[in-house]
């Protein structure tokens, strides 16, 4: 605040990383109207658009205003570059996952999908949790958790759909496995990791909570 304050000429770059900075701070103090306010002139100022969407989508997801959050998804998914793209879908699809609006989340985890290379093992299996949800027979559902088992990106994040995929495959001690360790890891890190992944967090808990018991 006291380097945004100085007065004199500062160009957009400086000005953007100092305001990133503060957007930080308030999101993982979870001062989330402030955050949503920074990042709002993170936006406005244009340097890195996308990454700018990305952050008011993610402060406004927390506030609970999905609406908001999916707006500037669809932004981030337009100004950015095509490497990005992938990125953008998924976690649009992502915020239509948790709030339960699974055709909507379909929609964009195809895209996602589309655009990938690198992450298509994870996006792949996160379209098909997706389907699952909303009442699809996804029938290589097995074939699809051995993919992300065996990918880079069936860490971290992948602990939750990879415990979601095996939850709708009735694999139900690897799904405990793996939601376990997602949770615990997630629960244990850095505090904006935290709070991004709360609703996942929470979807993970009810999961485990709907295994049968040992």
């Amino acid at each position: 605040m006291r380097g945004l304050a100085l007065r004199g000429p500062m160009d957009r770059t400086t000005q953007s990383m100092l305001l990133r900075q503060l957007y930080l701070a308030y999101y993982e103090e979870r001062r989330f109207a402030k955050a949503i306010e920074v990042s709002e002139q993170l936006v406005t100022l244009g340097v890195l658009p996308d990454v700018a969407h990305q952050d008011a989508a993610r402060a406004k997801q927390a506030a609970g205003d999905v609406e908001g959050a999916v707006g500037h998804l669809r932004l981030a998914a337009r100004a950015g570059p095509a490497s990005r793209r992938a990125f953008h879908w998924w976690t649009l699809g992502s915020v239509y996952y948790l709030a339960r609006r699974y055709e909507e989340a379909i929609g964009a985890l195809t895209r996602a999908v589309r655009w990938s290379t690198s992450g298509r093992p994870l996006y792949q299996g996160h379209l098909a949790v997706a389907r699952c949800e909303s009442g699809q027979r996804v029938p290589d559902l097995e074939e699809l958790i051995a993919w992300l088992a065996d990918a880079p990106a069936g860490q971290g994040y992948g602990r939750f759909v990879l415990g979601q995929m095996a939850f709708h495959a009735e694999r139900w001690e690897d799904a405990r496995r793996h939601l376990e360790a997602f949770v615990r890891r997630t629960t244990a890190g850095r505090a904006a990791m935290a709070i991004a992944l709360d609703g996942e967090v929470a979807r993970a808990r009810q999961t485990l909570a709907a295994l049968p018991r040992r």
